[in-house]
């Protein structure tokens, strides 16, 4: 099955310490973010997306966090002008309909991001992909089962896209071959929490906490992606 988002997939299941779809979405975001600071920065059908939608909070800070300040400015500067355009009054009167029009505007522009939705639409595809790829390769259920886990939102995404693209004689296998790398993984963060709870209690105080350590850390992370920023 050839397509262009079979490699990265591939390629993410080929680790198996976290969750791959947190490395695939990670890889999505920092491509995202270097190409709009850089190549994709002056190309003027992407200069009218971004322009109309600019950028959620999150991007913005880590957009100004790569040091291009210059490039940042720039598009801040086209943004702010379809920004007034979308919300300037007249003037004359505030009219129920206009106020209701300008802030209708306000929020869609504050609520919107280009990059947001430039992961979201490439990393549904690469969701299919690896259900497709799980289907019709058997290398690809292979590394499914080698995997460490996957974090809950994706897991669960995982499933809702398996109900679309595997095939219904298959779906049942799919679950639970996902579920035996999921169901112990989840068992294991929960008995690490509970261990580290207990090592507050001053009878389990001498019992070394080993993989416990770090289990208010991971469970986070399994809970929220792996990416997670601590």
């Amino acid at each position: 099955m050839e397509k262009i988002y079979t490699i990265p997939v591939n390629e993410a299941f080929e680790q198996n310490d976290n969750c791959p779809f947190c490395l695939l979405r990670k890889k999505l975001e920092d491509n995202e973010l270097d190409l709009i600071l850089g190549a994709s920065m002056m190309e003027p059908d992407i200069r009218i997306q971004t322009n109309k939608m600019g950028f959620c909070d999150v991007h913005y800070k880590k957009m100004y966090n790569l040091k291009n300040r210059l490039g940042l400015a720039l598009m801040l500067e086209s943004h702010l002008d379809s920004v007034l355009n979308a919300t300037k009054t007249d003037g004359i009167s505030l009219l129920k309909d206009k106020l209701s029009k300008t802030g209708e505007n306000a929020c869609e522009i504050s609520t919107s991001c280009y990059v947001c939705t430039r992961i979201k639409t490439n990393f549904d595809k690469m969701m299919e992909t690896a259900c497709l790829l799980w289907e019709n390769d058997p290398e690809s259920r292979k590394k499914l089962l080698n995997q460490n886990h996957f974090c809950l939102k994706h897991y669960g995404m995982f499933l809702k896209f398996a109900k679309l693209y595997i095939s219904k004689k298959k779906q049942s296998d799919f679950l639970s071959a996902v579920s035996s790398v999921q169901t112990p993984y989840a068992e294991k963060v929960k008995e690490n929490i509970s261990a580290f709870c207990k090592s507050f209690d001053y009878r389990f105080a001498d019992i070394p906490l080993e993989e416990a350590k770090y289990a208010v850390e991971k469970a986070i992370c399994f809970l929220e992606g792996d990416f997670t920023e601590m």
